[in-house]
């Protein structure tokens, strides 16, 4: 199952292990179990310190734990990790063996104190193979198990264990589940899974954040554009913020990326990986796992802007780049809402594989939604697309590759009208035709939204001047309607939502905000955002 290159690489990986691993299997007669078997002897003849045992006695089968030798660590995987959790399971092996995690100690010290009382944490994550927002969820859990012996975690296979999966009712991956019961679903970090789980992490956070002395430039946003304009401010050796909900923004949603300039060909989890090494190269605060309620600007020349937090802390700068970028647009139908995560799904790399043998619908005919329908129509029995325009409005490459798939159909000029279900799931789809006006409905197990993106931006109405599609209006500096804040990225009126264009953006304003430093008056010494300067 391993080509030569990649156990190269793995050995050079398990040579930082300093305490004996087991790999201990479940197995069943399956074809699946055989292909578990393998990997894990070809692991395990990698390195003396690794041995895979056959005896293992899980229920579910098959399955394979990980562990320290001699201990019961509870790390397991009830999946063949290979495409985006093999990285998963490399650091399982990694944690397992005692080479130590990147995260900080005061992190490791909240994860030793969680269920103190005793009480296990046994948590199970519904994922698919494919998706790249379930390894930080499965990473994370994994971890929390290495270092906690009352913490225990299996990520599951959606497209392995079909069977529980439908009594799970679930439709959308990553789902996590917390002794039997529905935890989260969606894309968290080590840091949101804490929150949920500490109640008093949120106000010891607000605390620290609150006590940070003020910033020459705070960058809101985690994307290409964010990390640009912090890297870019760092470098001109100033005091350098950024706070994000999550580093990468949109690029961790996206599978492939083959037009950055100079970057042939990646992934979207591997890009965000990237910017984030390069924004920690430099000396930037990054403060990850934040979301943003409202901009406060200065009261006066020389007083300092204030981001204040969810959490209730205020961050305080000279000046401040706003790079939020943008979320899916949704269809806004009737079963929308009422279905989300129950066949109505927005990621179909990630979800597609909990779809399989099924048929399903994708609403957008642009270059997102074809891509869709082409990735689905590989593993459902059907794909229904519903463009609202009269044509396609894909590349016509694009579109040249979805007609030649034969179990697409396409419907045009056609405007979806509702989403309906059972009560528990999706069971169809309701569209007019926009000339006729005649409704149709198509029997379906699953609907993937794919009509754009709208900005991260409500926070800021009020503030500072939005157009009528929420974006922020910028200059061609990147300067916003309030002195001293700045903007770039897929969140503001600059044409063409692109990578490429975001980070040039990114750093553009960053420059702007730095000239802007420069020939602004001198800090006023006790102003804070929101402060009015008497005259003396």
């Amino acid at each position: 199952m391993l080509d030569a290159h990649i156990q190269a690489q793995l050995v050079s990986y398990l040579q930082r292990i300093r305490q004996p691993v087991e790999l201990v299997a479940s197995l069943d007669a399956s074809g699946d179990a055989e292909q578990m078997r393998t990997l894990l002897e070809q692991i395990a003849a990698l390195d003396q310190r690794v041995t895979a045992r056959f005896d293992g006695t899980a229920a579910r089968r098959p399955s394979f734990r990980v562990t320290r030798a001699g201990a019961d660590m509870g790390i397991e995987f009830a999946a063949i990790p290979m495409g985006h959790e093999f990285t998963s399971l490399v650091l399982a092996l990694l944690h397992a063996g005692g080479h130590p995690p990147k995260v900080t100690s005061e992190v490791v010290e909240q994860i030793g104190a969680l269920a103190a009382d005793g009480d296990e944490l046994v948590f199970e994550t519904w994922m698919s193979l494919s998706c790249q927002n379930c390894p930080d969820v499965v990473q994370a859990l994994n971890l929390m198990a290495a270092l906690n012996p009352r913490v225990r975690h299996v990520a599951i296979d959606g497209a392995l264990f079909q069977g529980e999966v439908e009594a799970r009712q679930i439709m959308a991956v990553p789902a996590v589940f917390l002794n039997g019961k529905p935890f989260a679903s969606g894309r968290m970090e080590l840091g949101e899974i804490l929150a949920r789980l500490d109640t008093g992490a949120a106000a010891r956070d607000a605390a620290r954040l609150g006590a940070k002395d003020a910033f020459d430039m705070l960058v809101v946003g985690g994307g290409p554009a964010g990390a640009a304009a912090a890297i870019y401010a760092a470098r001109k050796g100033i005091r350098t913020g950024l706070v994000a909900e999550r580093m990468g923004g949109q690029t961790l949603d996206t599978l492939a990326i083959e037009n950055y300039v100079s970057v042939l060909e990646t992934q979207g989890p591997r890009f965000a990986a990237a910017l984030e090494a390069h924004v920690r190269a430099y000396d930037v605060d990054v403060m990850s796992g934040q979301r943003v309620a409202a901009l406060v600007p200065a009261a006066a020349p020389g007083g300092e802007i204030g981001v204040r937090l969810e959490n209730g802390a205020t961050l305080r700068a000279r000046s401040v780049v706003l790079a939020p970028g943008a979320r899916w647009r949704k269809v806004g139908v009737p079963g929308e809402a009422e279905y989300a995560n129950k066949g109505v799904a927005y990621c179909p790399h990630c979800d597609g594989p909990l779809f399989k043998g099924k048929r399903v619908a994708v609403i957008g005919g642009g270059n997102s939604g074809v891509e869709a329908a082409i990735d689905l129509a590989g593993v459902v029995r059907h794909v229904t697309v519903i463009e609202f325009l009269p044509q396609l409005k894909a590349d016509a490459v694009l579109v040249s590759k979805l007609k030649s798939l034969a179990n697409v159909t396409v419907h045009v000029n056609a405007r979806t009208t509702e989403i309906s279900g059972d009560g528990q799931r999706v069971d169809g789809l309701v569209f007019e035709d926009r000339a006729s006006g005649v409704s149709q409905r198509i029997e379906l197990a699953g609907v993937f939204v794919q009509i754009g993106l709208v900005p991260h931006t409500a926070f800021l109405e009020g503030t500072l001047e939005l157009n009528r599609h929420g974006e922020i209006v910028v200059d061609a500096r990147g300067a916003t309607s309030v002195r001293g804040v700045y903007a770039a990225g897929d969140a503001t009126t600059v044409p063409f939502k692109q990578i490429v264009i975001a980070a040039g953006e990114g750093a553009k304003a960053a420059l702007a905000a730095f000239d802007h430093l420069i020939r602004a008056p001198a800090p006023v010494a006790g102003v804070a955002a929101g402060e009015a300067v008497t005259a003396a």
